[in-house]
């Protein structure tokens, strides 16, 4: 069972969806509107929300409808950043950069297809790994 959940904005949830299930290993759960997806990856349980696809976590908040894009993301570790990157980019995902080499791994962004970023992980010290 997912133990956090995390809401993204998309431009296009069916885009969305192959994205997330086809490249980085999500499960869809539920899909029972257009402007609404629920998938899991582990413990981590991702909403997709259209804008303005209310009501819900896409409808507008004090005048203003969500949007896609910004920096927030959630981390995803993977056992070889290197392979990952480039079937990645051979499937025409988009990274935002390089390859960022920091204190605890290494770690690049890559873009689903409404512009929301997700981190993928890979410890170089023990105490930054996950554990099960």
């Amino acid at each position: 069972m997912a133990t956090v959940s995390v809401r993204y904005v998309v431009d296009d949830v069916d885009a969305a969806i192959s994205f997330y299930c086809g490249y980085l290993g999500f499960t869809e759960r539920m899909h029972p509107a257009p402007g609404f997806a629920m998938l899991t990856r582990g413990d981590l349980r991702l909403l997709l929300s259209a804008p303005g696809g209310g009501p819900g976590g896409g409808s507008a908040v004090g005048g203003v409808t969500p949007e896609p894009g910004g920096w927030n993301r959630f981390t995803l570790e993977v056992d070889d950043l290197a392979a990952e990157v480039d079937r990645l980019t051979a499937a025409g995902v988009r990274l935002r950069g390089d390859v960022v080499h920091g204190v605890g791994g290494d770690q690049v962004l890559v873009d689903d297809p409404s512009g929301n970023p997700v981190e993928l992980f890979q410890p170089t010290r023990d105490e930054a790994r996950l554990t099960d």
